[in-house]
Formats: structure tokens, C-alpha cells, sequence
């Protein structure tokens, strides 16, 4: 049994459980905290939603994420706020906006959006109404038809208008938005032990990350699993240039990568690639090497950085070794990887000004959905002259696929309405779809060629028509 120490609302939690015991199982059937329910368990409905906050930068700094997928190893040194934990004598802000815009009907999921909209006004994000709406995009409603809920986000916009910046948590008590025992949290967090928890129990070591994936895929196998938990590790995270090339640490999570000011100059269309990838509490949690370890034939994460042309950092036991991330994938989940290697770094050359990239993804649903078919594409043109090219493209292979001999295609061709219905062609002959439950085989064919031209009606929208692609 691990040693778990964290802040549970206004109270220490020092447990010794397995620390694959999901958070909210905990909070339900061992704290009795039932206000945080019990839905989907796969981070599909919000309905369990809980507020992780640690200090960053000397700040205290929240974020909402789904506790049926958090493990309670992820929790360790950090404040763990559920509903309970917000509730006062009096209805907060959040919680009065909703009631009188009419935002809650059954019930069962208003204690989400409630936690969701109460992290919005703890997020150091700019408190305007599109980002009001983005912090409930994990949250489902069977009842309202969210129009209700979007009113009551635009009010809770307004009254945020003042808020102190620089003396946040102050103002939110001031304003009733929080309880005031958040006033103590920093100092309180400051003295917990916040040193990694090593595996217990038999077996080899499981690299736990965000959870996204496998307390879906295998919950029990999880709850009794030696864990080594990676989430959030210092040495694991972190976004830097390097003479021409990015590195991003293993740990980071698909919200640390929107975030960074690095990847931000590199990418100015990150934030509408990035919202394509999940909802927010999921990107909270999902971290990049495990979206890439998990071998998923439709990994949003991986399509991106296999047409970055990618490499990534493997450590064995202090033995490093690099790998193309092209040449990671051997087949359906199998990878060139030790069972115990855990991936360090992934890293890109940083491309220069005559480059573009883009990410396309189809889905059912606009967040928090698997992709149909997702591609990526980054192309070095110059004087009209492809110099370099990398597509990828998920759901269309067994594994994650770097198309090779379509990026190949492409180098020394002039661009052209021609050249792309020729590469078209080679692309077709790379991929094998199956017929699933996203869609037939030919489907998804269809989407993979609409989306490769999507990539370059993008880059080059002057020179290449929509119609003279038909």
C-alpha cells in the first residue's frame, strides 16, 4: 500500500491504499462525499468532476479533470476539491447563475458544471465568455439543451470582470465564489511531502500517467497494478527550445502543449488544433508519451507529432536510446520498446518560415471524441517547390501511419491542383481502413482525401480552388 498525502477540500488525507484506487471512488465509498457522481466512468459526462490544485510559480493554479479516470497516486500533494467543497451557507455565484437561468433539470449532472464553472473562475486563463464555455466542454446534459447553462457561463463572465489578478484566490473568498479555508491551501500544500510514490506490491511497474486510457481500458487491472506514477514529475515535464529543435517532456499533458509559449510561436493555429483533441479535463490529464504508448491507431497526439517527423528518448534504467517516433509503431499495439523503458522526451526540428503544418480530425462530436480519421501534414515550399514533406493519419491502418510514399511524392513537385490528385492516388494504396464502428472502410477513405486536401486548401488558398479538386 502507498502513503498518499493531499488536501481533500478543507481537510489532510494521509492514506494508505492502493494508489490505483480511482479518486472518485475514494471520495464516494471511503470520505462518503456523494455529492460527485458516478456516470460514464470513461471521462465521457463530466458528471465527477473534480478541481486538482498545486502550486506553479509560488500561485496556487487549478484545473478541472474527470476523477473516474485519476488515480489516487495522482493525487498526492495536491488539493482535491469536490462539490462539497465549494458549497457554503449561501449559494455561490456559479451556483445562484445557474438556478436562476433555469441551468439544472434532473440534477445529476449540475454538480459537474458547477465544479467546471467554479474552476473557470480559479483559472488564470482570460476570463471572457469563449473560455467560460470551454471549461464546461467536458460537461453532458441530457436535459437542458445548454442554453440555460451558456447563459448562466455569460453571467459568471461578467462578474468576473473585476477580478484581482494578482490576489485571485482573496478576491474569489471576498466575492463568496470560494469558501476561505482556500486562503490556507498554499501554505497548507507547501508543507506536504510531495516526494514521488514508488510502487508497491508484485510485479513489474506499471508507468502510470494521466489515466486517460487505462482506467478505460483496464480499471481493475489498475486498482491492484504496482504503479509508478509519472504524472506531474518536474523531471518529466517542461517545454523548451533548443538550438532550432522543441523538446517536450514525456509527463506533459495535451493542456500543458496548448499552453506553452513555445509551442504557441511555432504553431499559431495550436489553440484550434489542440481544442480538436478532447474536452478540457481530459487535455488536463492526457499526457503526450502516453497517448503515444498507448499505440492507438487513431491517436490524436501521435498524427501531430509523426508529421513533426518526431523522435523520442527512451530511458532503461538509466540507459538512454533514441528512435524515430515513425519507426516506434511495429504493429497493432506493438512497439519497439522494453516493457521497462519509459519514454523521457519527445523532440521535433522547429519548422522554419517557408514551412506550414495543420491537423485535421472528422468525429461524431466536436470534443472529447475519437476520431473517424485525423491527419497532419507539414510541408517546406519553396518558390512554389516542395522541399519537405510529412503527412500521418490515423484510422486508417492498424497502426499510427506515416505515409511515407505520399510525403515523398510531394518533394521536388511543384504545387498543383495535379500534383495533389497524383499523390492522392499513392496515398490511397498506403492505407488499409477496416469497417468499425466509426465507419466503413471506404468512409474513411473518403475522409483521409478530403482531409490531405484540407492541408494544402489551407496552406495555399489563392493558389489551389476547392473546385479543381472535384
Amino acid at each position: 500500500m502507498a502513503k498518499i498525502q493531499f488536501l481533500l477540500n478543507n481537510r489532510s488525507i494521509n492514506a494508505e491504499l492502493p494508489s490505483g484506487t480511482t479518486v472518485l471512488d475514494f471520495v464516494r465509498y471511503n470520505q462518503h462525499l456523494v455529492g460527485t457522481k458516478i456516470g460514464c466512468r470513461e471521462g465521457d459526462c463530466g458528471a465527477c468532476t473534480v478541481l486538482v490544485g498545486e502550486i506553479r510559480d509560488d500561485r496556487l493554479f487549478y484545473q478541472s479533470m474527470t476523477s473516474c479516470l485519476m488515480p489516487l497516486g495522482n493525487a498526492h500533494g495536491k488539493h482535491i476539491v469536490t462539490v462539497e467543497g465549494l458549497n457554503m451557507e449561501n449559494l455561490t455565484p456559479v451556483q445562484q447563475a445557474i438556478v436562476d437561468e433555469g441551468g439544472t433539470q434532473c440534477g445529476f449532472c449540475t454538480v459537474g458544471f458547477v465544479v467546471s464553472l467554479s474552476g473557470f473562475t480559479l483559472s488564470q486563463k482570460e476570463h471572457n465568455y469563449e473560455n467560460a464555455i470551454a471549461a464546461i466542454d467536458g460537461n453532458i446534459c441530457r436535459c437542458t439543451g445548454y442554453k440555460s447553462l451558456e447563459r448562466a457561463a455569460a453571467i459568471i463572465t461578467k462578474q468576473l470582470a473585476e477580478k484581482d489578478t494578482e490576489n485571485s484566490v482573496e478576491w474569489l473568498v471576498e466575492k463568496g465564489f470560494i469558501p476561505d479555508y482556500f486562503l490556507t491551501i498554499k501554505e497548507r500544500l507547501e508543507a506536504l511531502q510531495s516526494s514521488v510514490i514508488e510502487p508497491s506490491g508484485e510485479g513489474q511497474r506499471v508507468f502510470m500517467g494521466g489515466g486517460t486510457d487505462l482506467f478505460v481500458q483496464r480499471p481493475e487491472e489498475m486498482a491492484d497494478s504496482p504503479l509508478y506514477h509519472v504524472f506531474g514529475q518536474p523531471s518529466l515535464t517542461g517545454i523548451e527550445e533548443h538550438k532550432g529543435y522543441c523538446y517536450i517532456g514525456a509527463a506533459s499533458t495535451a493542456e500543458d502543449i496548448q499552453a506553452s509559449p513555445v509551442m504557441q510561436a511555432i504553431f499559431p493555429n495550436l489553440r484550434a488544433h489542440m481544442k480538436l483533441v478532447s474536452s478540457t479535463p481530459i487535455r488536463n490529464m492526457g499526457t503526450l508519451a502516453g497517448n503515444i504508448v498507448n499505440a492507438s491507431p487513431i491517436g490524436d497526439l501521435t498524427a501531430f507529432f509523426l508529421a513533426l517527423d518526431s523522435s523520442i528518448v527512451l530511458n532503461h534504467f538509466g540507459q538512454q536510446r533514441e528512435i524515430k517516433l515513425r519507426d516506434f509503431y511495429l504493429g497493432y499495439k506493438k512497439l519497439d520498446k522494453a516493457t521497462a523503458e519509459n519514454v523521457e522526451t519527445i523532440y521535433f526540428k522547429i519548422p522554419d518560415k517557408n514551412s506550414y503544418f495543420n491537423f485535421e480530425k472528422v468525429c461524431k462530436r466536436t470534443h472529447l471524441d475519437i476520431a473517424s480519421v485525423n491527419s497532419a501534414c507539414l510541408v517546406k515550399v519553396e518558390k512554389g517547390v516542395v522541399k519537405e514533406a510529412h503527412l500521418s493519419a490515423g484510422g486508417v491502418a492498424p497502426i499510427p501511419k506515416y505515409l511515407a510514399k505520399s510525403s515523398a511524392a510531394l518533394v521536388g513537385k511543384k504545387i498543383s491542383p495535379e500534383l495533389l490528385k497524383e499523390v492522392e492516388l499513392i496515398l490511397q494504396e498506403e492505407v488499409a481502413p477496416i469497417s468499425d464502428a466509426r465507419g466503413t472502410s471506404d468512409y474513411k477513405r473518403l475522409l483521409l482525401r478530403q482531409l490531405f486536401y484540407a492541408h494544402f486548401l489551407t496552406f495555399f488558398p489563392k493558389e489551389i480552388q476547392l473546385a479543381e479538386l472535384v
